[in-house]
């Protein structure tokens, strides 16, 4: 695979400071998928190009890849397209290549890291499926023009037609630490594949490396959703991210203003999210109780609380989840600032399990835990038991789960699988009942039961709650 970079700026060897790559030594990086050699074919006052070589290892490749014994066919892993085109392995070498650069940052020449210059590049072999007309889609937007030439598949022999590959040159203004990030983020998204695993710290190099740019681009949910390889909840989460948090705030702050119990305008053709039905159902028990003080158990990215904070009663929430990037999230989200070391005034993170006692949780009014239990192990529900119902022992105790026997209105979900790959159990109503009942009775509560979303006879609603309050006679001690 070969990347060039060209500038007509003048002194054009100033791209040498930019890139912190010297123009007149040739350089080889190990990375993770084998070699990247970066060198200048020319360097003069007038032009100057920098190119990058990668010449990739496909046995190291194969050692210990997931992706690699998915390949359909006994020596794809080793016989593919892989060491020739631009794909998320050219982002990798990017990042570990031009770190620096990527940055923004340039000693030598602060002020030209911020100056777009004209600025010409060269990707020799970029996978694009259709006609090509895709690549000027996410190019021309940036302020580039594009020109994308459809490769032969041998030139030698013609009559074996076209591929499915393009060289492609990007000319116009950028800062070069622009367009590497466009690269970077636009080049797996034209490949259509990741070659390692995608999980959270993708939605965050999206939204670090997409600053700026994403945004307000005419393509923006397609662009997400490829880099992201369709992972609809980590793509949901970027585009929310993209979207900006204050819009967010302000229609959750209108949504309480408004009378909670005023019919709804009919829009038929507006379905709502089922999370929404399901937080705004917690909500609305959580008010009618008079609770001033909440913890959201297992809150994950904040949700509920930014939805709390809104409301003047609630005068402490507590957010506690055990993933630590689940918190960071969470406080980006509420613009906790400097989080652990800052909170707000009301609400609070902690990072705690609800398999240990933990004396912080103790003294709350209310409890909630939201789509938490179908991801434990079975076993560990006694643990919880003890954990919430015994020691930290909130008068009130809301508790949502999915309903297993609604599973067959899904079309997309075959029989006996569940609605998430990290789901343990999922329950009929019947079985949720007997646990709950089974709680109550342990721990001097009293349960009462209802259901979220659509209703369909014979199968009932889609979430199912508890809400568990202490018995009269325990409250009254």
């Amino acid at each position: 695979m070969l990347f060039t970079i060209s500038t007509t700026h003048q002194p054009a060897t100033d791209l040498g400071y930019l890139l912190y790559k010297h123009p007149e030594r040739a350089q080889t990086f190990d990375i993770s998928s084998g070699k990247a050699h970066v060198f200048y074919p020319e360097a003069s006052a007038q032009k100057c190009t920098a190119a990058m070589v990668l010449e990739m290892d496909t046995v190291k490749l194969v050692r210990g890849s997931q992706h690699a014994r998915r390949e359909s066919w006994t020596l794809g892993q080793y016989v593919n397209d892989r060491p020739y085109v631009a794909s998320s392995f050219l982002s990798v070498a990017f990042r570990e290549v031009f770190g620096s650069a990527m940055g923004g940052n340039c000693k030598e020449r602060p002020g030209l890291a911020e100056t777009p210059i004209p600025l010409e590049v060269h990707l020799s072999a970029v996978p694009c499926p259709g006609d090509g007309s895709l690549i000027a889609q996410l190019f021309e937007p940036l302020g580039y023009a594009v020109e994308a030439t459809r490769l032969a598949l041998d030139p030698a022999f013609p009559e074996w037609g076209e591929s499915a590959y393009f060289a492609v040159t990007l000319t116009g203004e950028q800062c070069v630490a622009d367009m590497l990030s466009h690269i970077y983020v636009l080049a797996p998204v034209l490949d259509g594949d990741k070659h390692y695993w995608v999980g959270e710290d993708e939605v965050e190099k999206l939204l670090r490396h997409g600053e700026g740019w994403l945004e307000g681009h005419p393509r923006l949910e397609y662009i997400t959703r490829r880099y992201l390889k369709y992972q609809r909840g980590l793509a949901a989460d970027a585009l929310e991210e993209l979207a900006g948090d204050d819009e967010d705030d302000e229609g959750v702050e209108d949504d309480i203003r408004a009378d909670a119990h005023a019919p709804a305008a009919e829009t038929p053709e507006k379905k709502v999210a089922l999370n929404t039905l399901r937080l705004q159902a917690v909500e609305d028990v959580l008010v009618k109780s008079g609770a001033r003080t909440v913890l959201d158990l297992g809150c994950g990215e904040g949700k509920l609380l930014k939805r709390l904070r809104a409301r003047p009663q609630f005068e402490k929430i507590m957010g506690v989840d055990v993933a630590h990037r689940e918190l960071e999230r969470a406080a980006r989200k509420l613009k906790l600032a400097e989080w652990p070391d800052f909170q707000d005034e009301r609400v609070v993170l902690r990072q705690s399990s609800l398999l240990y006692r933990d004396r912080r949780l103790e003294g709350f009014d209310a409890a909630v835990l939201v789509e938490v239990i179908e991801h434990m192990d079975l076993p560990k529900l006694a643990t919880l038991e003890g954990t919430v119902f015994e020691h930290a022992r909130p008068s009130m105790v809301v508790v949502t789960t999915p309903n297993r026997e609604f599973n067959a209105q899904y079309e997309n979900l075959n029989a006996g699988h569940m609605r998430h790959q990290d789901h343990r159990f999922e329950w009929s109503r019947e079985e949720f009942a007997a646990w709950a009942d089974g709680v109550a009775q342990r721990n001097g509560y009293r349960v009462a039961y209802r259901g979220i979303g659509e209703k369909v006879e014979g199968v009932g609603t889609p979430t199912q709650m508890a809400v568990f309050k202490v018995a009269e006679e325990d409250a009254n001690e």
